[in-house]
């Protein structure tokens, strides 16, 4: 399977809190929500076409947590993201849980990157991460991560936790897709492609 990561970032990098003022309050996050505002039918309909590329979903602790709090009260069988988030396989990173009660959940608790990368072994389409910023880390970190799909919200917010970090590995990308929405959401779809190349200009 093909390793993803969908995150939602601000322009200055952050992608704590997207979704709602109280979902990640932690180091006193107070701007929770930033995201909602500029979702649009456009991105609604470019995040269906991702979820269509699923065969199962990775997602950390907390990440987990929330949507396992939400998607299985949403029973509507035309509802496309509760269709494949509730009858998908998922697989939480986490070293405190010990069972997870929204099926089908495997908890992978012990040398996550080494069991991640047993996964993408296995035949399908992808395996998909959504949010989870501390696990992408990680596995960026390692080189696992095939694409990611940043989208990019036009606002601000100055502080929180980034989904790249000072003092992460450099890292080069190529720039496979770009997209605009009405609401202002910018799509940059890359892969990895190596180390940075660095240069110098001359006019």
């Amino acid at each position: 399977m093909k390793l993803t990561l969908t995150e939602f970032m601000s322009l200055d990098g952050v992608s704590q809190g997207p979704g709602a003022p109280d979902e990640d309050t932690g180091g006193g996050f107070t701007q929770g929500g930033w995201f909602v505002p500029h979702i649009d039918e456009e991105f609604l309909r470019l995040a269906v076409e991702w979820l269509g590329e699923a065969d199962a979903f990775l997602l950390g602790r907390h990440t987990y947590e929330i949507f396992a709090a939400h998607w299985p009260k949403i029973t509507d069988p035309e509802d496309p993201f509760a269709a494949a988030l509730n009858g998908l396989p998922k697989y939480v990173a986490s070293r405190t849980l010990t069972a997870a009660g929204w099926n089908p959940t495997t908890v992978l608790s012990e040398d996550v990157p080494a069991q991640v990368a047993e996964l993408k072994r296995r035949p399908g389409r992808d395996l998909q991460i959504h949010g989870s910023a501390r696990l992408a880390q990680s596995l960026l970190a390692a080189g696992l991560i095939d694409e990611l799909r940043l989208v990019v919200a036009p606002v601000v917010l100055g502080h929180g936790r980034r989904l790249f970090p000072d003092g992460g590995a450099p890292a080069g990308l190529r720039l496979v897709r770009n997209d605009a929405t009405p609401g202002g959401l910018a799509v940059h779809v890359y892969e990895p492609a190596g180390p940075p190349v660095y240069g110098t200009y001359g006019a």
